[in-house]
């Protein structure tokens, strides 16, 4: 017999109550895709879903928060491979899984790099057709894939080796 020294430790996933709904995410499959449309119609009519969303559903957000917005839901792209597209709310995980199968989504699949260098490289594949770099003057006039430039100076070393009381080398 089990006492109640016996017990283990669950999870959040292990926890079940009356009534309680489970939810699932449909990802993107592509590393960078326009999202032409997405039809949840068949994940909606599936018995013992409770809710489907998609990037529509939620409010257009501040200009300050569109980025994090975007990355939370796709909107328009998905920019990551895994980019979250739509999710459920369902009575068991079984139907949740069953509703993401569901729903269709069309992609037109676009070029990607996976490597910063590339990425930063002329020509590269723009995430973000409005990121123009920050930082840079004169301003760019095309967008690009460098949010913002920083430069950072340190100084003239061999004049701080000259001015410094010791030097000690190794």
């Amino acid at each position: 017999a089990r006492g109640p020294s016996d017990r283990r430790a669950g999870s959040g996933a292990d926890a079940t109550a009356p009534g309680m709904l489970v939810g699932a995410v449909l990802r993107s499959p592509h590393a960078h895709a326009r999202i032409r449309s997405i039809d949840t119609s068949g994940a909606e009519a599936l018995p013992g879903v409770k809710a489907v969303v998609t990037r529509a559903d939620f409010p257009e957000p501040d200009e300050d928060l569109r980025d994090i917005s975007i990355n939370v839901m796709a909107a328009d792209k998905a920019l990551y491979d895994g980019h979250a597209v739509a999710a459920v709310a369902a009575t068991s995980r079984s139907v949740a899984r069953k509703a993401l199968r569901l729903i269709e989504v069309d992609y037109e699949v676009l070029p990607h790099v996976i490597d910063v260098e590339e990425a930063m490289a002329e020509g590269a594949p723009l995430l973000h057709e409005n990121l123009f770099t920050d930082g840079v003057d004169p301003a760019p006039d095309k967008p690009s894939n460098i949010a913002t430039r920083y430069e950072f100076g340190h100084g003239d070393v061999d004049a701080g080796f000259a001015e410094a009381d010791v030097v000690i080398e190794r």
